[in-house]
């Protein structure tokens, strides 16, 4: 018996996903969002959001709240802009991790970085972001914000640690998130690479990029994920064109 016949696999294709289409904005949400609503599909493990946004050039996200939530950021092209209420701000850019602790209460945005502030264009591309939300420990916190470049572990190949609250991850992690149930690993992966996935007893697997086959014989292509129950040293292989994955590794479940 291998890996992947232990272990309870589901399989989300990207067309499956609920869909937000504004003329700005084009979403794709791997759980119920907003006004897309399946009480069978509101989170997996301790996942409750991960959106698939592109926004247009000289748009985006206006001044909104979050209160009581750890919202980790991935841009895939383009660069995103974020400002918030405490004084944070930054250009999150390919390659460069991102978490926004909600905490007690916060105010940000976050726009479309391919215009100048003159609003002539500077550059004009759609921005291409992941953004995947995680409960906090405890409610109440202090909000707070971190970013860092880890382009650099990326391209060295493997599972890298993005953001994580795992205790194991303690001195791997690019940056912390504060729930201890918790991680975000990324990897790129060449033609053929090959790599093992952790052991949890959730795992949520994105394919932001490319497209990958998961031992047991799935092929998944960009927008697909695949959510793995009580897996262990399953084994991922890109495809023709490579791919990026993001994985989230989780010892607990949202009761």
């Amino acid at each position: 018996m291998t890996a992947a016949d232990a272990a309870s696999t589901v399989i989300q294709r990207s067309t499956d996903r609920f869909t937000t289409a504004v003329p700005w904005l084009d979403s794709h949400h791997c759980f119920s969002f907003g006004p897309h609503y399946d009480p069978d599909n509101t989170h997996f493990g301790l996942l409750l959001v991960s959106n698939d946004d592109v926004v247009a050039p000289g748009t985006g996200f206006d001044t909104h709240p979050h209160r009581d939530m750890e919202i980790v950021t991935w841009v895939l092209s383009g660069s995103l802009v974020h400002q918030d209420s405490q004084g944070n701000n930054g250009v999150i850019y390919p390659g460069l991790a991102q978490r926004m602790s909600a905490g007690r209460g916060i105010l940000h945005s976050e726009k479309n970085d391919s215009w100048t502030l003159t609003g002539t264009p500077a550059h004009c591309e759609p921005v291409h972001f992941i953004q995947m939300w995680v409960i906090p420990d405890a409610h109440g916190i202090d909000p707070g914000y971190e970013q860092l470049d880890i382009n650099t572990q990326l391209d060295a190949g493997g599972l890298v640690v993005v953001a994580s609250g795992l205790e194991q991850h303690r001195n791997d992690r690019a940056i912390r998130i504060r729930q201890s149930q918790a991680g975000l690993l990324a990897a790129r992966l060449q033609v053929g690479e090959r790599l093992v996935l952790p052991d949890a007893p959730f795992l949520h697997v994105f394919v932001a990029d490319g497209e990958v086959a998961i031992e047991g014989g799935q092929h998944l292509t960009a927008g697909d994920a695949c959510r793995l129950r009580d897996s262990g040293g399953i084994r991922v292989t890109a495809g023709a064109t490579g791919a990026e994955i993001l994985v989230w590794q989780m010892y607990a479940e949202l009761g």
